[in-house]
């Protein structure tokens, strides 16, 4: 299986944090201050040309995973097949390693204090299903596939763009 990947549209998304709240209800997360994706938001510019803009951002699933190389016992790791970072919390001694090497801020330790971090929503890809992330976002600003269908869509979107501005 080729490698997979999550694409982001930062002209796309206008900040409904859905994304955020799938992915809580996926991993079944009752705790609100736990989420594996989240949204950033930037101000720039003054009043009357102000502008917000959000940034969705969850596991970038490095190539290089710094994360994956912090980790002492092997609790995570890269599934071959398709190049995602997943972690087993069985291996998970809660030492942080793995959040302290992650520059992105992916590793979270919830109140039993073993890691978690976003999968892709491995189980649902498993049954041939997007991410719920990917799934719910309203704007399109979250895509989902290989390397090379997220390589073909954004230069798409890109010479859509440059020659229809306006869309």
């Amino acid at each position: 299986m080729a490698q997979l990947t999550l694409s982001f549209d930062f002209s796309r998304c206008s900040g409904c944090y859905s994304c955020v709240v799938a992915c809580q209800d996926q991993n079944d997360f009752t705790d609100d201050k736990v989420a594996l994706r989240q949204v950033m938001v930037h101000e720039s510019g003054q009043y009357p040309s102000a502008i917000i803009s959000y940034v969705s951002i969850s596991c970038f699933h490095c190539e290089d995973a710094p994360c994956l190389m912090a980790c002492p016992t092997g609790a995570i790791f890269r599934i071959e097949k398709n190049g995602i970072v997943d972690f087993n919390r069985e291996l998970c001694v809660g030492c942080h390693s793995c959040e302290l090497a992650c520059p992105f801020g992916s590793p979270k330790f919830p109140e039993d204090r073993l890691m978690i971090k976003c999968d892709l929503c491995s189980i649902r890809l498993d049954q041939g299903m997007e991410p719920a992330c990917v799934r719910v976002c309203p704007t399109g600003a979250l895509s989902f596939g290989t390397l090379e269908e997220i390589s073909k869509l954004t230069t798409r979107k890109t010479s859509r763009n440059i020659l229809y501005p306006f869309n």
